[in-house]
């Protein structure tokens, strides 16, 4: 994303926060009781981080307290179904990742559509990514390493680390 497109967003972010208790009010009073941040992973990590440090900020602008239920589970999915499955009151929300995206192709039967049972609310963070080989790899930079899996044809061999990258998936129910 360009800085063009950045400031903009924090800017629309700041205003939405500098107007927010004016349209809370305005809306009948919401919030009015704790919301539930879900976080679908165990304590203690990147995505739980984020989400407590928003919890805080949310706590202080809306009013109640913003609670983090971490539950963990299932590359996710267990926490995420039972976002999907809340009442549509706006009293529970989640933080996750580019792992919601995956989920249809790595798990069968999920017990909520990834696209339509979830509105996405915004960006959080951006975390930047890394290749990583043995050393002996012939690739030394991401054009070797293509012009390398194009020379291999079917013969090559990767793997790649979903890791909480907490910057994809927000829900507002």
């Amino acid at each position: 994303m360009g800085f063009f497109l950045q400031a903009l967003w924090v800017g629309v972010f700041a205003l939405t926060t500098a107007v927010a208790p004016n349209a809370t009010s305005a809306q009948g009073g919401f919030p009015t009781r704790p919301i539930t941040l879900v976080v679908p992973t165990a304590a203690g990590g990147p995505t739980d981080t984020v989400a407590r440090l928003i919890a805080e900020s949310m706590s202080r602008t809306l009013g109640p307290t913003v609670v983090v239920e971490n539950v963990s589970g299932a590359g996710g999915t267990i926490g995420m179904a039972r976002v999907a499955k809340a009442a549509p009151d706006g009293y529970t929300i989640a933080v996750w990742h580019v792992g919601q995206a995956t989920a249809p192709a790595l798990y069968d039967g999920l017990k909520y559509d990834v696209v339509n049972d979830f509105d996405h609310l915004g960006r959080i963070t951006d975390v930047p990514m890394t290749l990583v080989s043995k050393t002996p790899f012939p690739a030394n930079n991401v054009t070797e390493l293509l012009a390398w899996i194009g020379s291999q044809g079917d013969r090559q061999a990767m793997a790649t680390q979903v890791s909480a990258r907490p910057h994809t998936c927000v829900r507002w129910c």
